[in-house]
């Protein structure tokens, strides 16, 4: 097994290869307002061409739940000047890979392409931009496509029910306790006028950013971009979310009962995300309870104890607001949900009572250290981390955030620990198997 030292020796190698991003990204706004950031990686003849637009699952409404999934989902259906499935077809047929994702707080468009084909991706994307065609049989059709996907992802799946469970009771005001697939009666429900007023309501310039890496010429690259989207008029700003998640006041719980094959347990607590100066020490914190087979939770749990088949958990440290800090375990066969959760709240409070090892805040920085260093190895990781910085303040904020996380101190995990894991506020779930 290699030592901390060697671990940091890694990385103080390769992190002087990389000049602040401040320093390289070419980033201006265009005079519609859509946001450009390009930055030159001439090591491989390709490019990765992303469209982010600032609309999620936190910017629905109650009855219209996965609306925003639903409409990446019409993205690939075609403009008058292209037809459905005619988008992903040329991608393909010049060597590149696309796709999309939703998340709660954005929808991420993406290709993966060789460098000599970006005329091409940028035609593309600027019409869709704006010329979508939202055909009602093409709604209707697509529906049953999403029903099928949540059915699969969530409603069949354990871990994906509870998940979405244990959201939808820890919070009460926010709409981050939405599922971002949406309710099965709102996905049933959504009509296709819906769909287009939201379409135009945020998929506009003023709402979208447009970050590109490869090896292309940044100047030139911009002039393209700035040809083909900028002639998109701006809209009207879209309605901020104003929602605040109040104070918990008391332990919450769900249980639920679904065909499985073994129980499985959540908790999550209310924490603040990245604007907060506790952030960086809750990420530390998250690494060493769940951050691979080193951790506290596997280490204790499914090796050392086998009292649990897996264990994990997440902080969510990019989220446009305060979000959850959550683990789960599953037990393994002969061992009760019972036995689990009080053994996650233990890890918890043993936080608070005992000092973390300096092992263990070395070992969890390296590896937040280590796996940020190694994103600059592809272009689309590097797209998506410039992006993921621009939207919670700008994408300078990316060169500081290492320095954030080596500042993080054993006594800062253990004040953090104490002001955010109150047991009372605590959300829990448990999926206990019924049979077949």
């Amino acid at each position: 097994m290699r030592t901390v030292v060697v671990f940091l020796l890694v990385v103080s190698l390769l992190a002087p290869s990389a000049a602040p991003a401040a320093d390289r990204v070419v980033a201006t706004t265009l005079d519609n307002g859509l946001r450009v950031l390009l930055l030159e990686d001439h090591r491989s003849p390709i490019v990765s061409f992303q469209v982010w637009y600032r609309v999620g699952s936190r910017n629905e409404q109650r009855g219209a739940t996965g609306i925003a999934h639903f409409l990446e989902h019409m993205m690939f259906k075609g403009t008058p000047t292209r037809g459905p499935k005619q988008f992903a077809r040329l991608v393909e047929e010049n060597g590149g890979q696309d796709n999309a994702f939703t998340s709660q707080d954005v929808t991420s468009y993406f290709v993966d392409i060789a460098a000599d084909k970006l005329d091409l991706v940028i035609e593309l994307e600027a019409d869709r931009m704006q010329n979508l065609l939202l055909a009602a049989k093409q709604i209707a059709s697509e529906r049953e496509v999403v029903i099928e996907e949540r059915r699969t992802r969530t409603e069949d799946d354990p871990g994906g029910f509870l998940s979405e469970e244990v959201s939808s009771i820890a919070f009460k005001a926010h709409p981050y306790g939405y599922p971002i697939i949406g309710w099965m009666e709102d996905i049933k429900r959504i009509t296709p006028a819906e769909i287009r007023a939201f379409y135009r309501t945020y998929y506009i310039p003023n709402n979208a950013m447009v970050v590109a890496v490869g090896a292309f010429q940044a100047p030139a690259a911009l002039e393209k971009i700035r040809r083909s989207f900028g002639r998109i008029p701006r809209g009207r700003t879209p309605a901020p979310v104003l929602a605040v998640e109040p104070p918990q006041n008391g332990e919450r719980r769900v249980t639920v009962r679904k065909e499985a094959e073994l129980p499985i347990v959540y908790l999550g607590w209310h924490v603040p995300n990245q604007r907060s100066d506790d952030a960086p020490a809750l990420e530390v914190l998250s690494t060493i309870l769940s951050g691979g087979r080193a951790s506290r939770l596997y280490r204790d749990l499914v090796y050392q104890r086998q009292l649990a088949l897996e264990a994990g958990g997440d902080y969510s440290y990019f989220s446009i607001d305060p979000n959850l800090f959550w683990f789960w375990a599953t037990p393994m066969p002969g061992q009760t949900p019972e036995t689990l959760e009080a053994e996650l709240s233990k890890h918890m409070e043993r936080l608070k009572a005992e000092p973390v090892t300096d092992e263990e805040l070395a070992r969890a920085k390296n590896q937040i250290e280590s796996a940020f260093v190694f994103q600059e190895d592809s272009v689309h990781r590097r797209a998506a981390l410039l992006a993921r910085f621009e939207l919670i303040g700008g994408y300078a904020l990316k060169d500081s955030f290492i320095t954030k996380i080596r500042a993080v101190t054993v006594a800062d995990l253990t004040r953090v620990a104490g002001v955010w894991f109150a047991p009372e506020r605590k959300s829990v779930g448990v999926l206990l198997p019924k049979p077949r």
